[in-house]
């Protein structure tokens, strides 16, 4: 996929690097299941619940190397999101009869905070609703490649695509009906 010389948008943060607080944050009932969670995964608990440092969470910051590849994944994921700003402004009010607000991009590494809650670079890229952010941490498309066999730009810029579709559901009002028409289903519909 050709994306020198193509506008990057201006709707991208990066976080990379930068620590996400602590699992265990705010304590309570979740930290308590999470770690449980954590304990019968083998794992030890006592990081959580001791607020120590645990791998992608507080303790400082990451040392992320400043490399041609991490500048140019950087770059691309920008391009791409540009992409999708040009495509929707025009789209949108066209046959959705509404503007279209540009989402923003988080980039990070190991776990993240947001309107939605936290989560570990295992969930996966993800839209929150909540403040209008697709988070994405760029060693997602290298298990894209490798675990899940769809290597390249195309499925990368999908993966970009695919959330800011989850930005475009909420803007429309889909999310919002689904969620709606899902709470007065029981566990077996």
């Amino acid at each position: 996929m050709r994306t020198e010389n193509e506008r990057e948008s201006s709707n991208v943060e990066d976080r990379r690097g930068m620590s996400k607080g602590t699992l265990a944050a705010g304590g309570g009932i979740g930290a308590i299941i999470l770690a449980i969670v954590v304990m019968l995964m083998g794992g030890d608990p006592s990081q959580l619940l001791n607020n120590q440092s645990a791998p992608g969470a507080g303790g400082g910051e990451q040392n992320i190397p400043d490399t041609p590849e991490s500048r140019e994944a950087r770059r691309f994921v920008s391009v791409v999101l540009a992409s999708t700003e040009d495509v929707w402004q025009k789209v949108l009010p066209q046959q959705g009869g509404r503007q279209y607000e540009d989402p923003v991009l988080v980039l990070f590494t190991g776990g993240v905070n947001s309107a939605c809650g936290q989560a570990s670079s295992a969930t996966g890229p993800f839209y929150c609703p909540g403040d209008s952010k697709l988070y994405i941490d760029l060693s997602f498309f290298e298990e894209l490649a490798s675990r899940f066999k769809a290597p390249g730009d195309f499925a990368q810029a999908y993966v970009v695509a695919h959330e800011v579709g989850h930005h475009v559901q909420k803007l429309l009002g889909t999310s919002d009906m689904v969620n709606k028409q899902r709470a007065r289903l029981n566990e077996s519909d």
